[in-house]
């Protein structure tokens, strides 16, 4: 366990004996609000360009994705397995014969020895967690990473997500029920938000049977909707320092139950997009700030949870 925190280098060591890394995928899915189905233009601050590697092309397939992963990490650990992580945009919404190709290829492809799959919390049909529930009984690595993003209703329709916190719950309890891990993607200084709120998320998570959560802290993108709402005085977001949102993340850590495995806190996105914050700082740079907080700190996860119950 990392100081502090159940980190998700922890969580893996629960579940393989060696070394094991995520390739994404860019399997050429859509999203629910961006094709009319609920919505058009997507999530307001979305663009996919910022976190998909090279190798990550919808014009290869599946196994050609894997294939360009793997070399790239084999390098460097040749004894690697790997997840195949399904990422870009919505990674259920398809026909479930034609998702269940797709995890089919990905799991035939050697060295890979489970899947993580993003989605939407509104897009998880009976059928397709059937499929994933007899993965997971087969002992197949399999999990399930929701975007949530916020607690807040008012926050989600603002930045046109499309579903509700309530889905969100539905979702995840369903999931975890049927047998198969479950995580969810949370954003810091969503639009009308503030440190308050990221704390009421964190808190509204370690209700749910989640096995992990990522948060880290909005970014501004170039070409995107939030971009250019913020930049006409539409709409505002906080502006915090890397002090300020170390600190946020802190009291996420606290009012987060310790039996959820925090992946990350941070995000990175190309300079050549990114609008804001410009902190200057590699992810690795980042980590190793908020670790000197932590131990400065003697911050533990699920510690205000504890206290406020161990009060009642």
């Amino acid at each position: 366990m990392t100081t502090g925190y159940r980190d998700f280098g922890t969580f893996l060591r629960e579940h393989f004996a060696g070394k094991v890394q995520k390739i994404s995928i860019n399997a050429g899915f859509s999203c629910p609000n961006r094709d009319g189905t609920k919505g058009v233009g997507g999530c307001t601050y979305c663009n996919n360009q910022t976190f998909n590697p090279e190798y990550c092309n919808p014009r290869k397939s599946v196994a050609e994705q894997l294939a360009e992963g793997q070399h790239f990490f084999a390098r460097k650990y040749p004894e690697m397995q790997y997840l195949a992580y399904f990422q870009a945009y919505t990674n259920t919404y398809g026909s479930h014969d034609h998702l269940c190709d797709l995890y089919e290829e990905a799991l035939s492809v050697p060295g890979v020895v489970g899947l993580i799959i993003g989605t939407r919390p509104d897009c998880m049909t009976d059928a397709t967690l059937d499929y994933l529930s007899s993965l997971a009984r087969r002992g197949v690595f399999t999990l399930v990473e929701y975007g949530v993003e916020t607690s807040r209703n008012d926050t989600l329709r603002t930045i046109n997500r499309g579903h509700t916190w309530e889905e969100s719950v539905e979702a995840i309890c369903r999931t975890a029920a049927a047998g198969v891990m479950t995580g969810a993607h949370i954003i810091a200084g969503l639009p009308g938000e503030d440190a308050s709120d990221v704390i009421t998320t964190a808190r509204q998570l370690s209700k749910l049977p989640l096995s992990t959560v990522k948060l880290h802290q909005l970014q501004l993108i170039q070409g995107t909707r939030l971009a250019q709402q913020v930049a006409s005085g539409l709409l505002s977001v906080k502006q915090w320092s890397v002090e300020e949102y170390i600190q946020i993340c802190l009291d996420f850590i606290r009012n987060l139950s310790p039996a959820i495995a925090i992946e990350r806190f941070t995000s990175q996105s190309p300079d050549n997009l990114l609008i804001s914050p410009r902190w200057g700082l590699k992810n690795y740079q980042f980590t190793a700030l908020l670790q000197n907080a932590i131990a400065k700190g003697n911050v533990v996860q699920g510690s205000a949870l504890a206290h406020e119950q161990s009060a009642t």
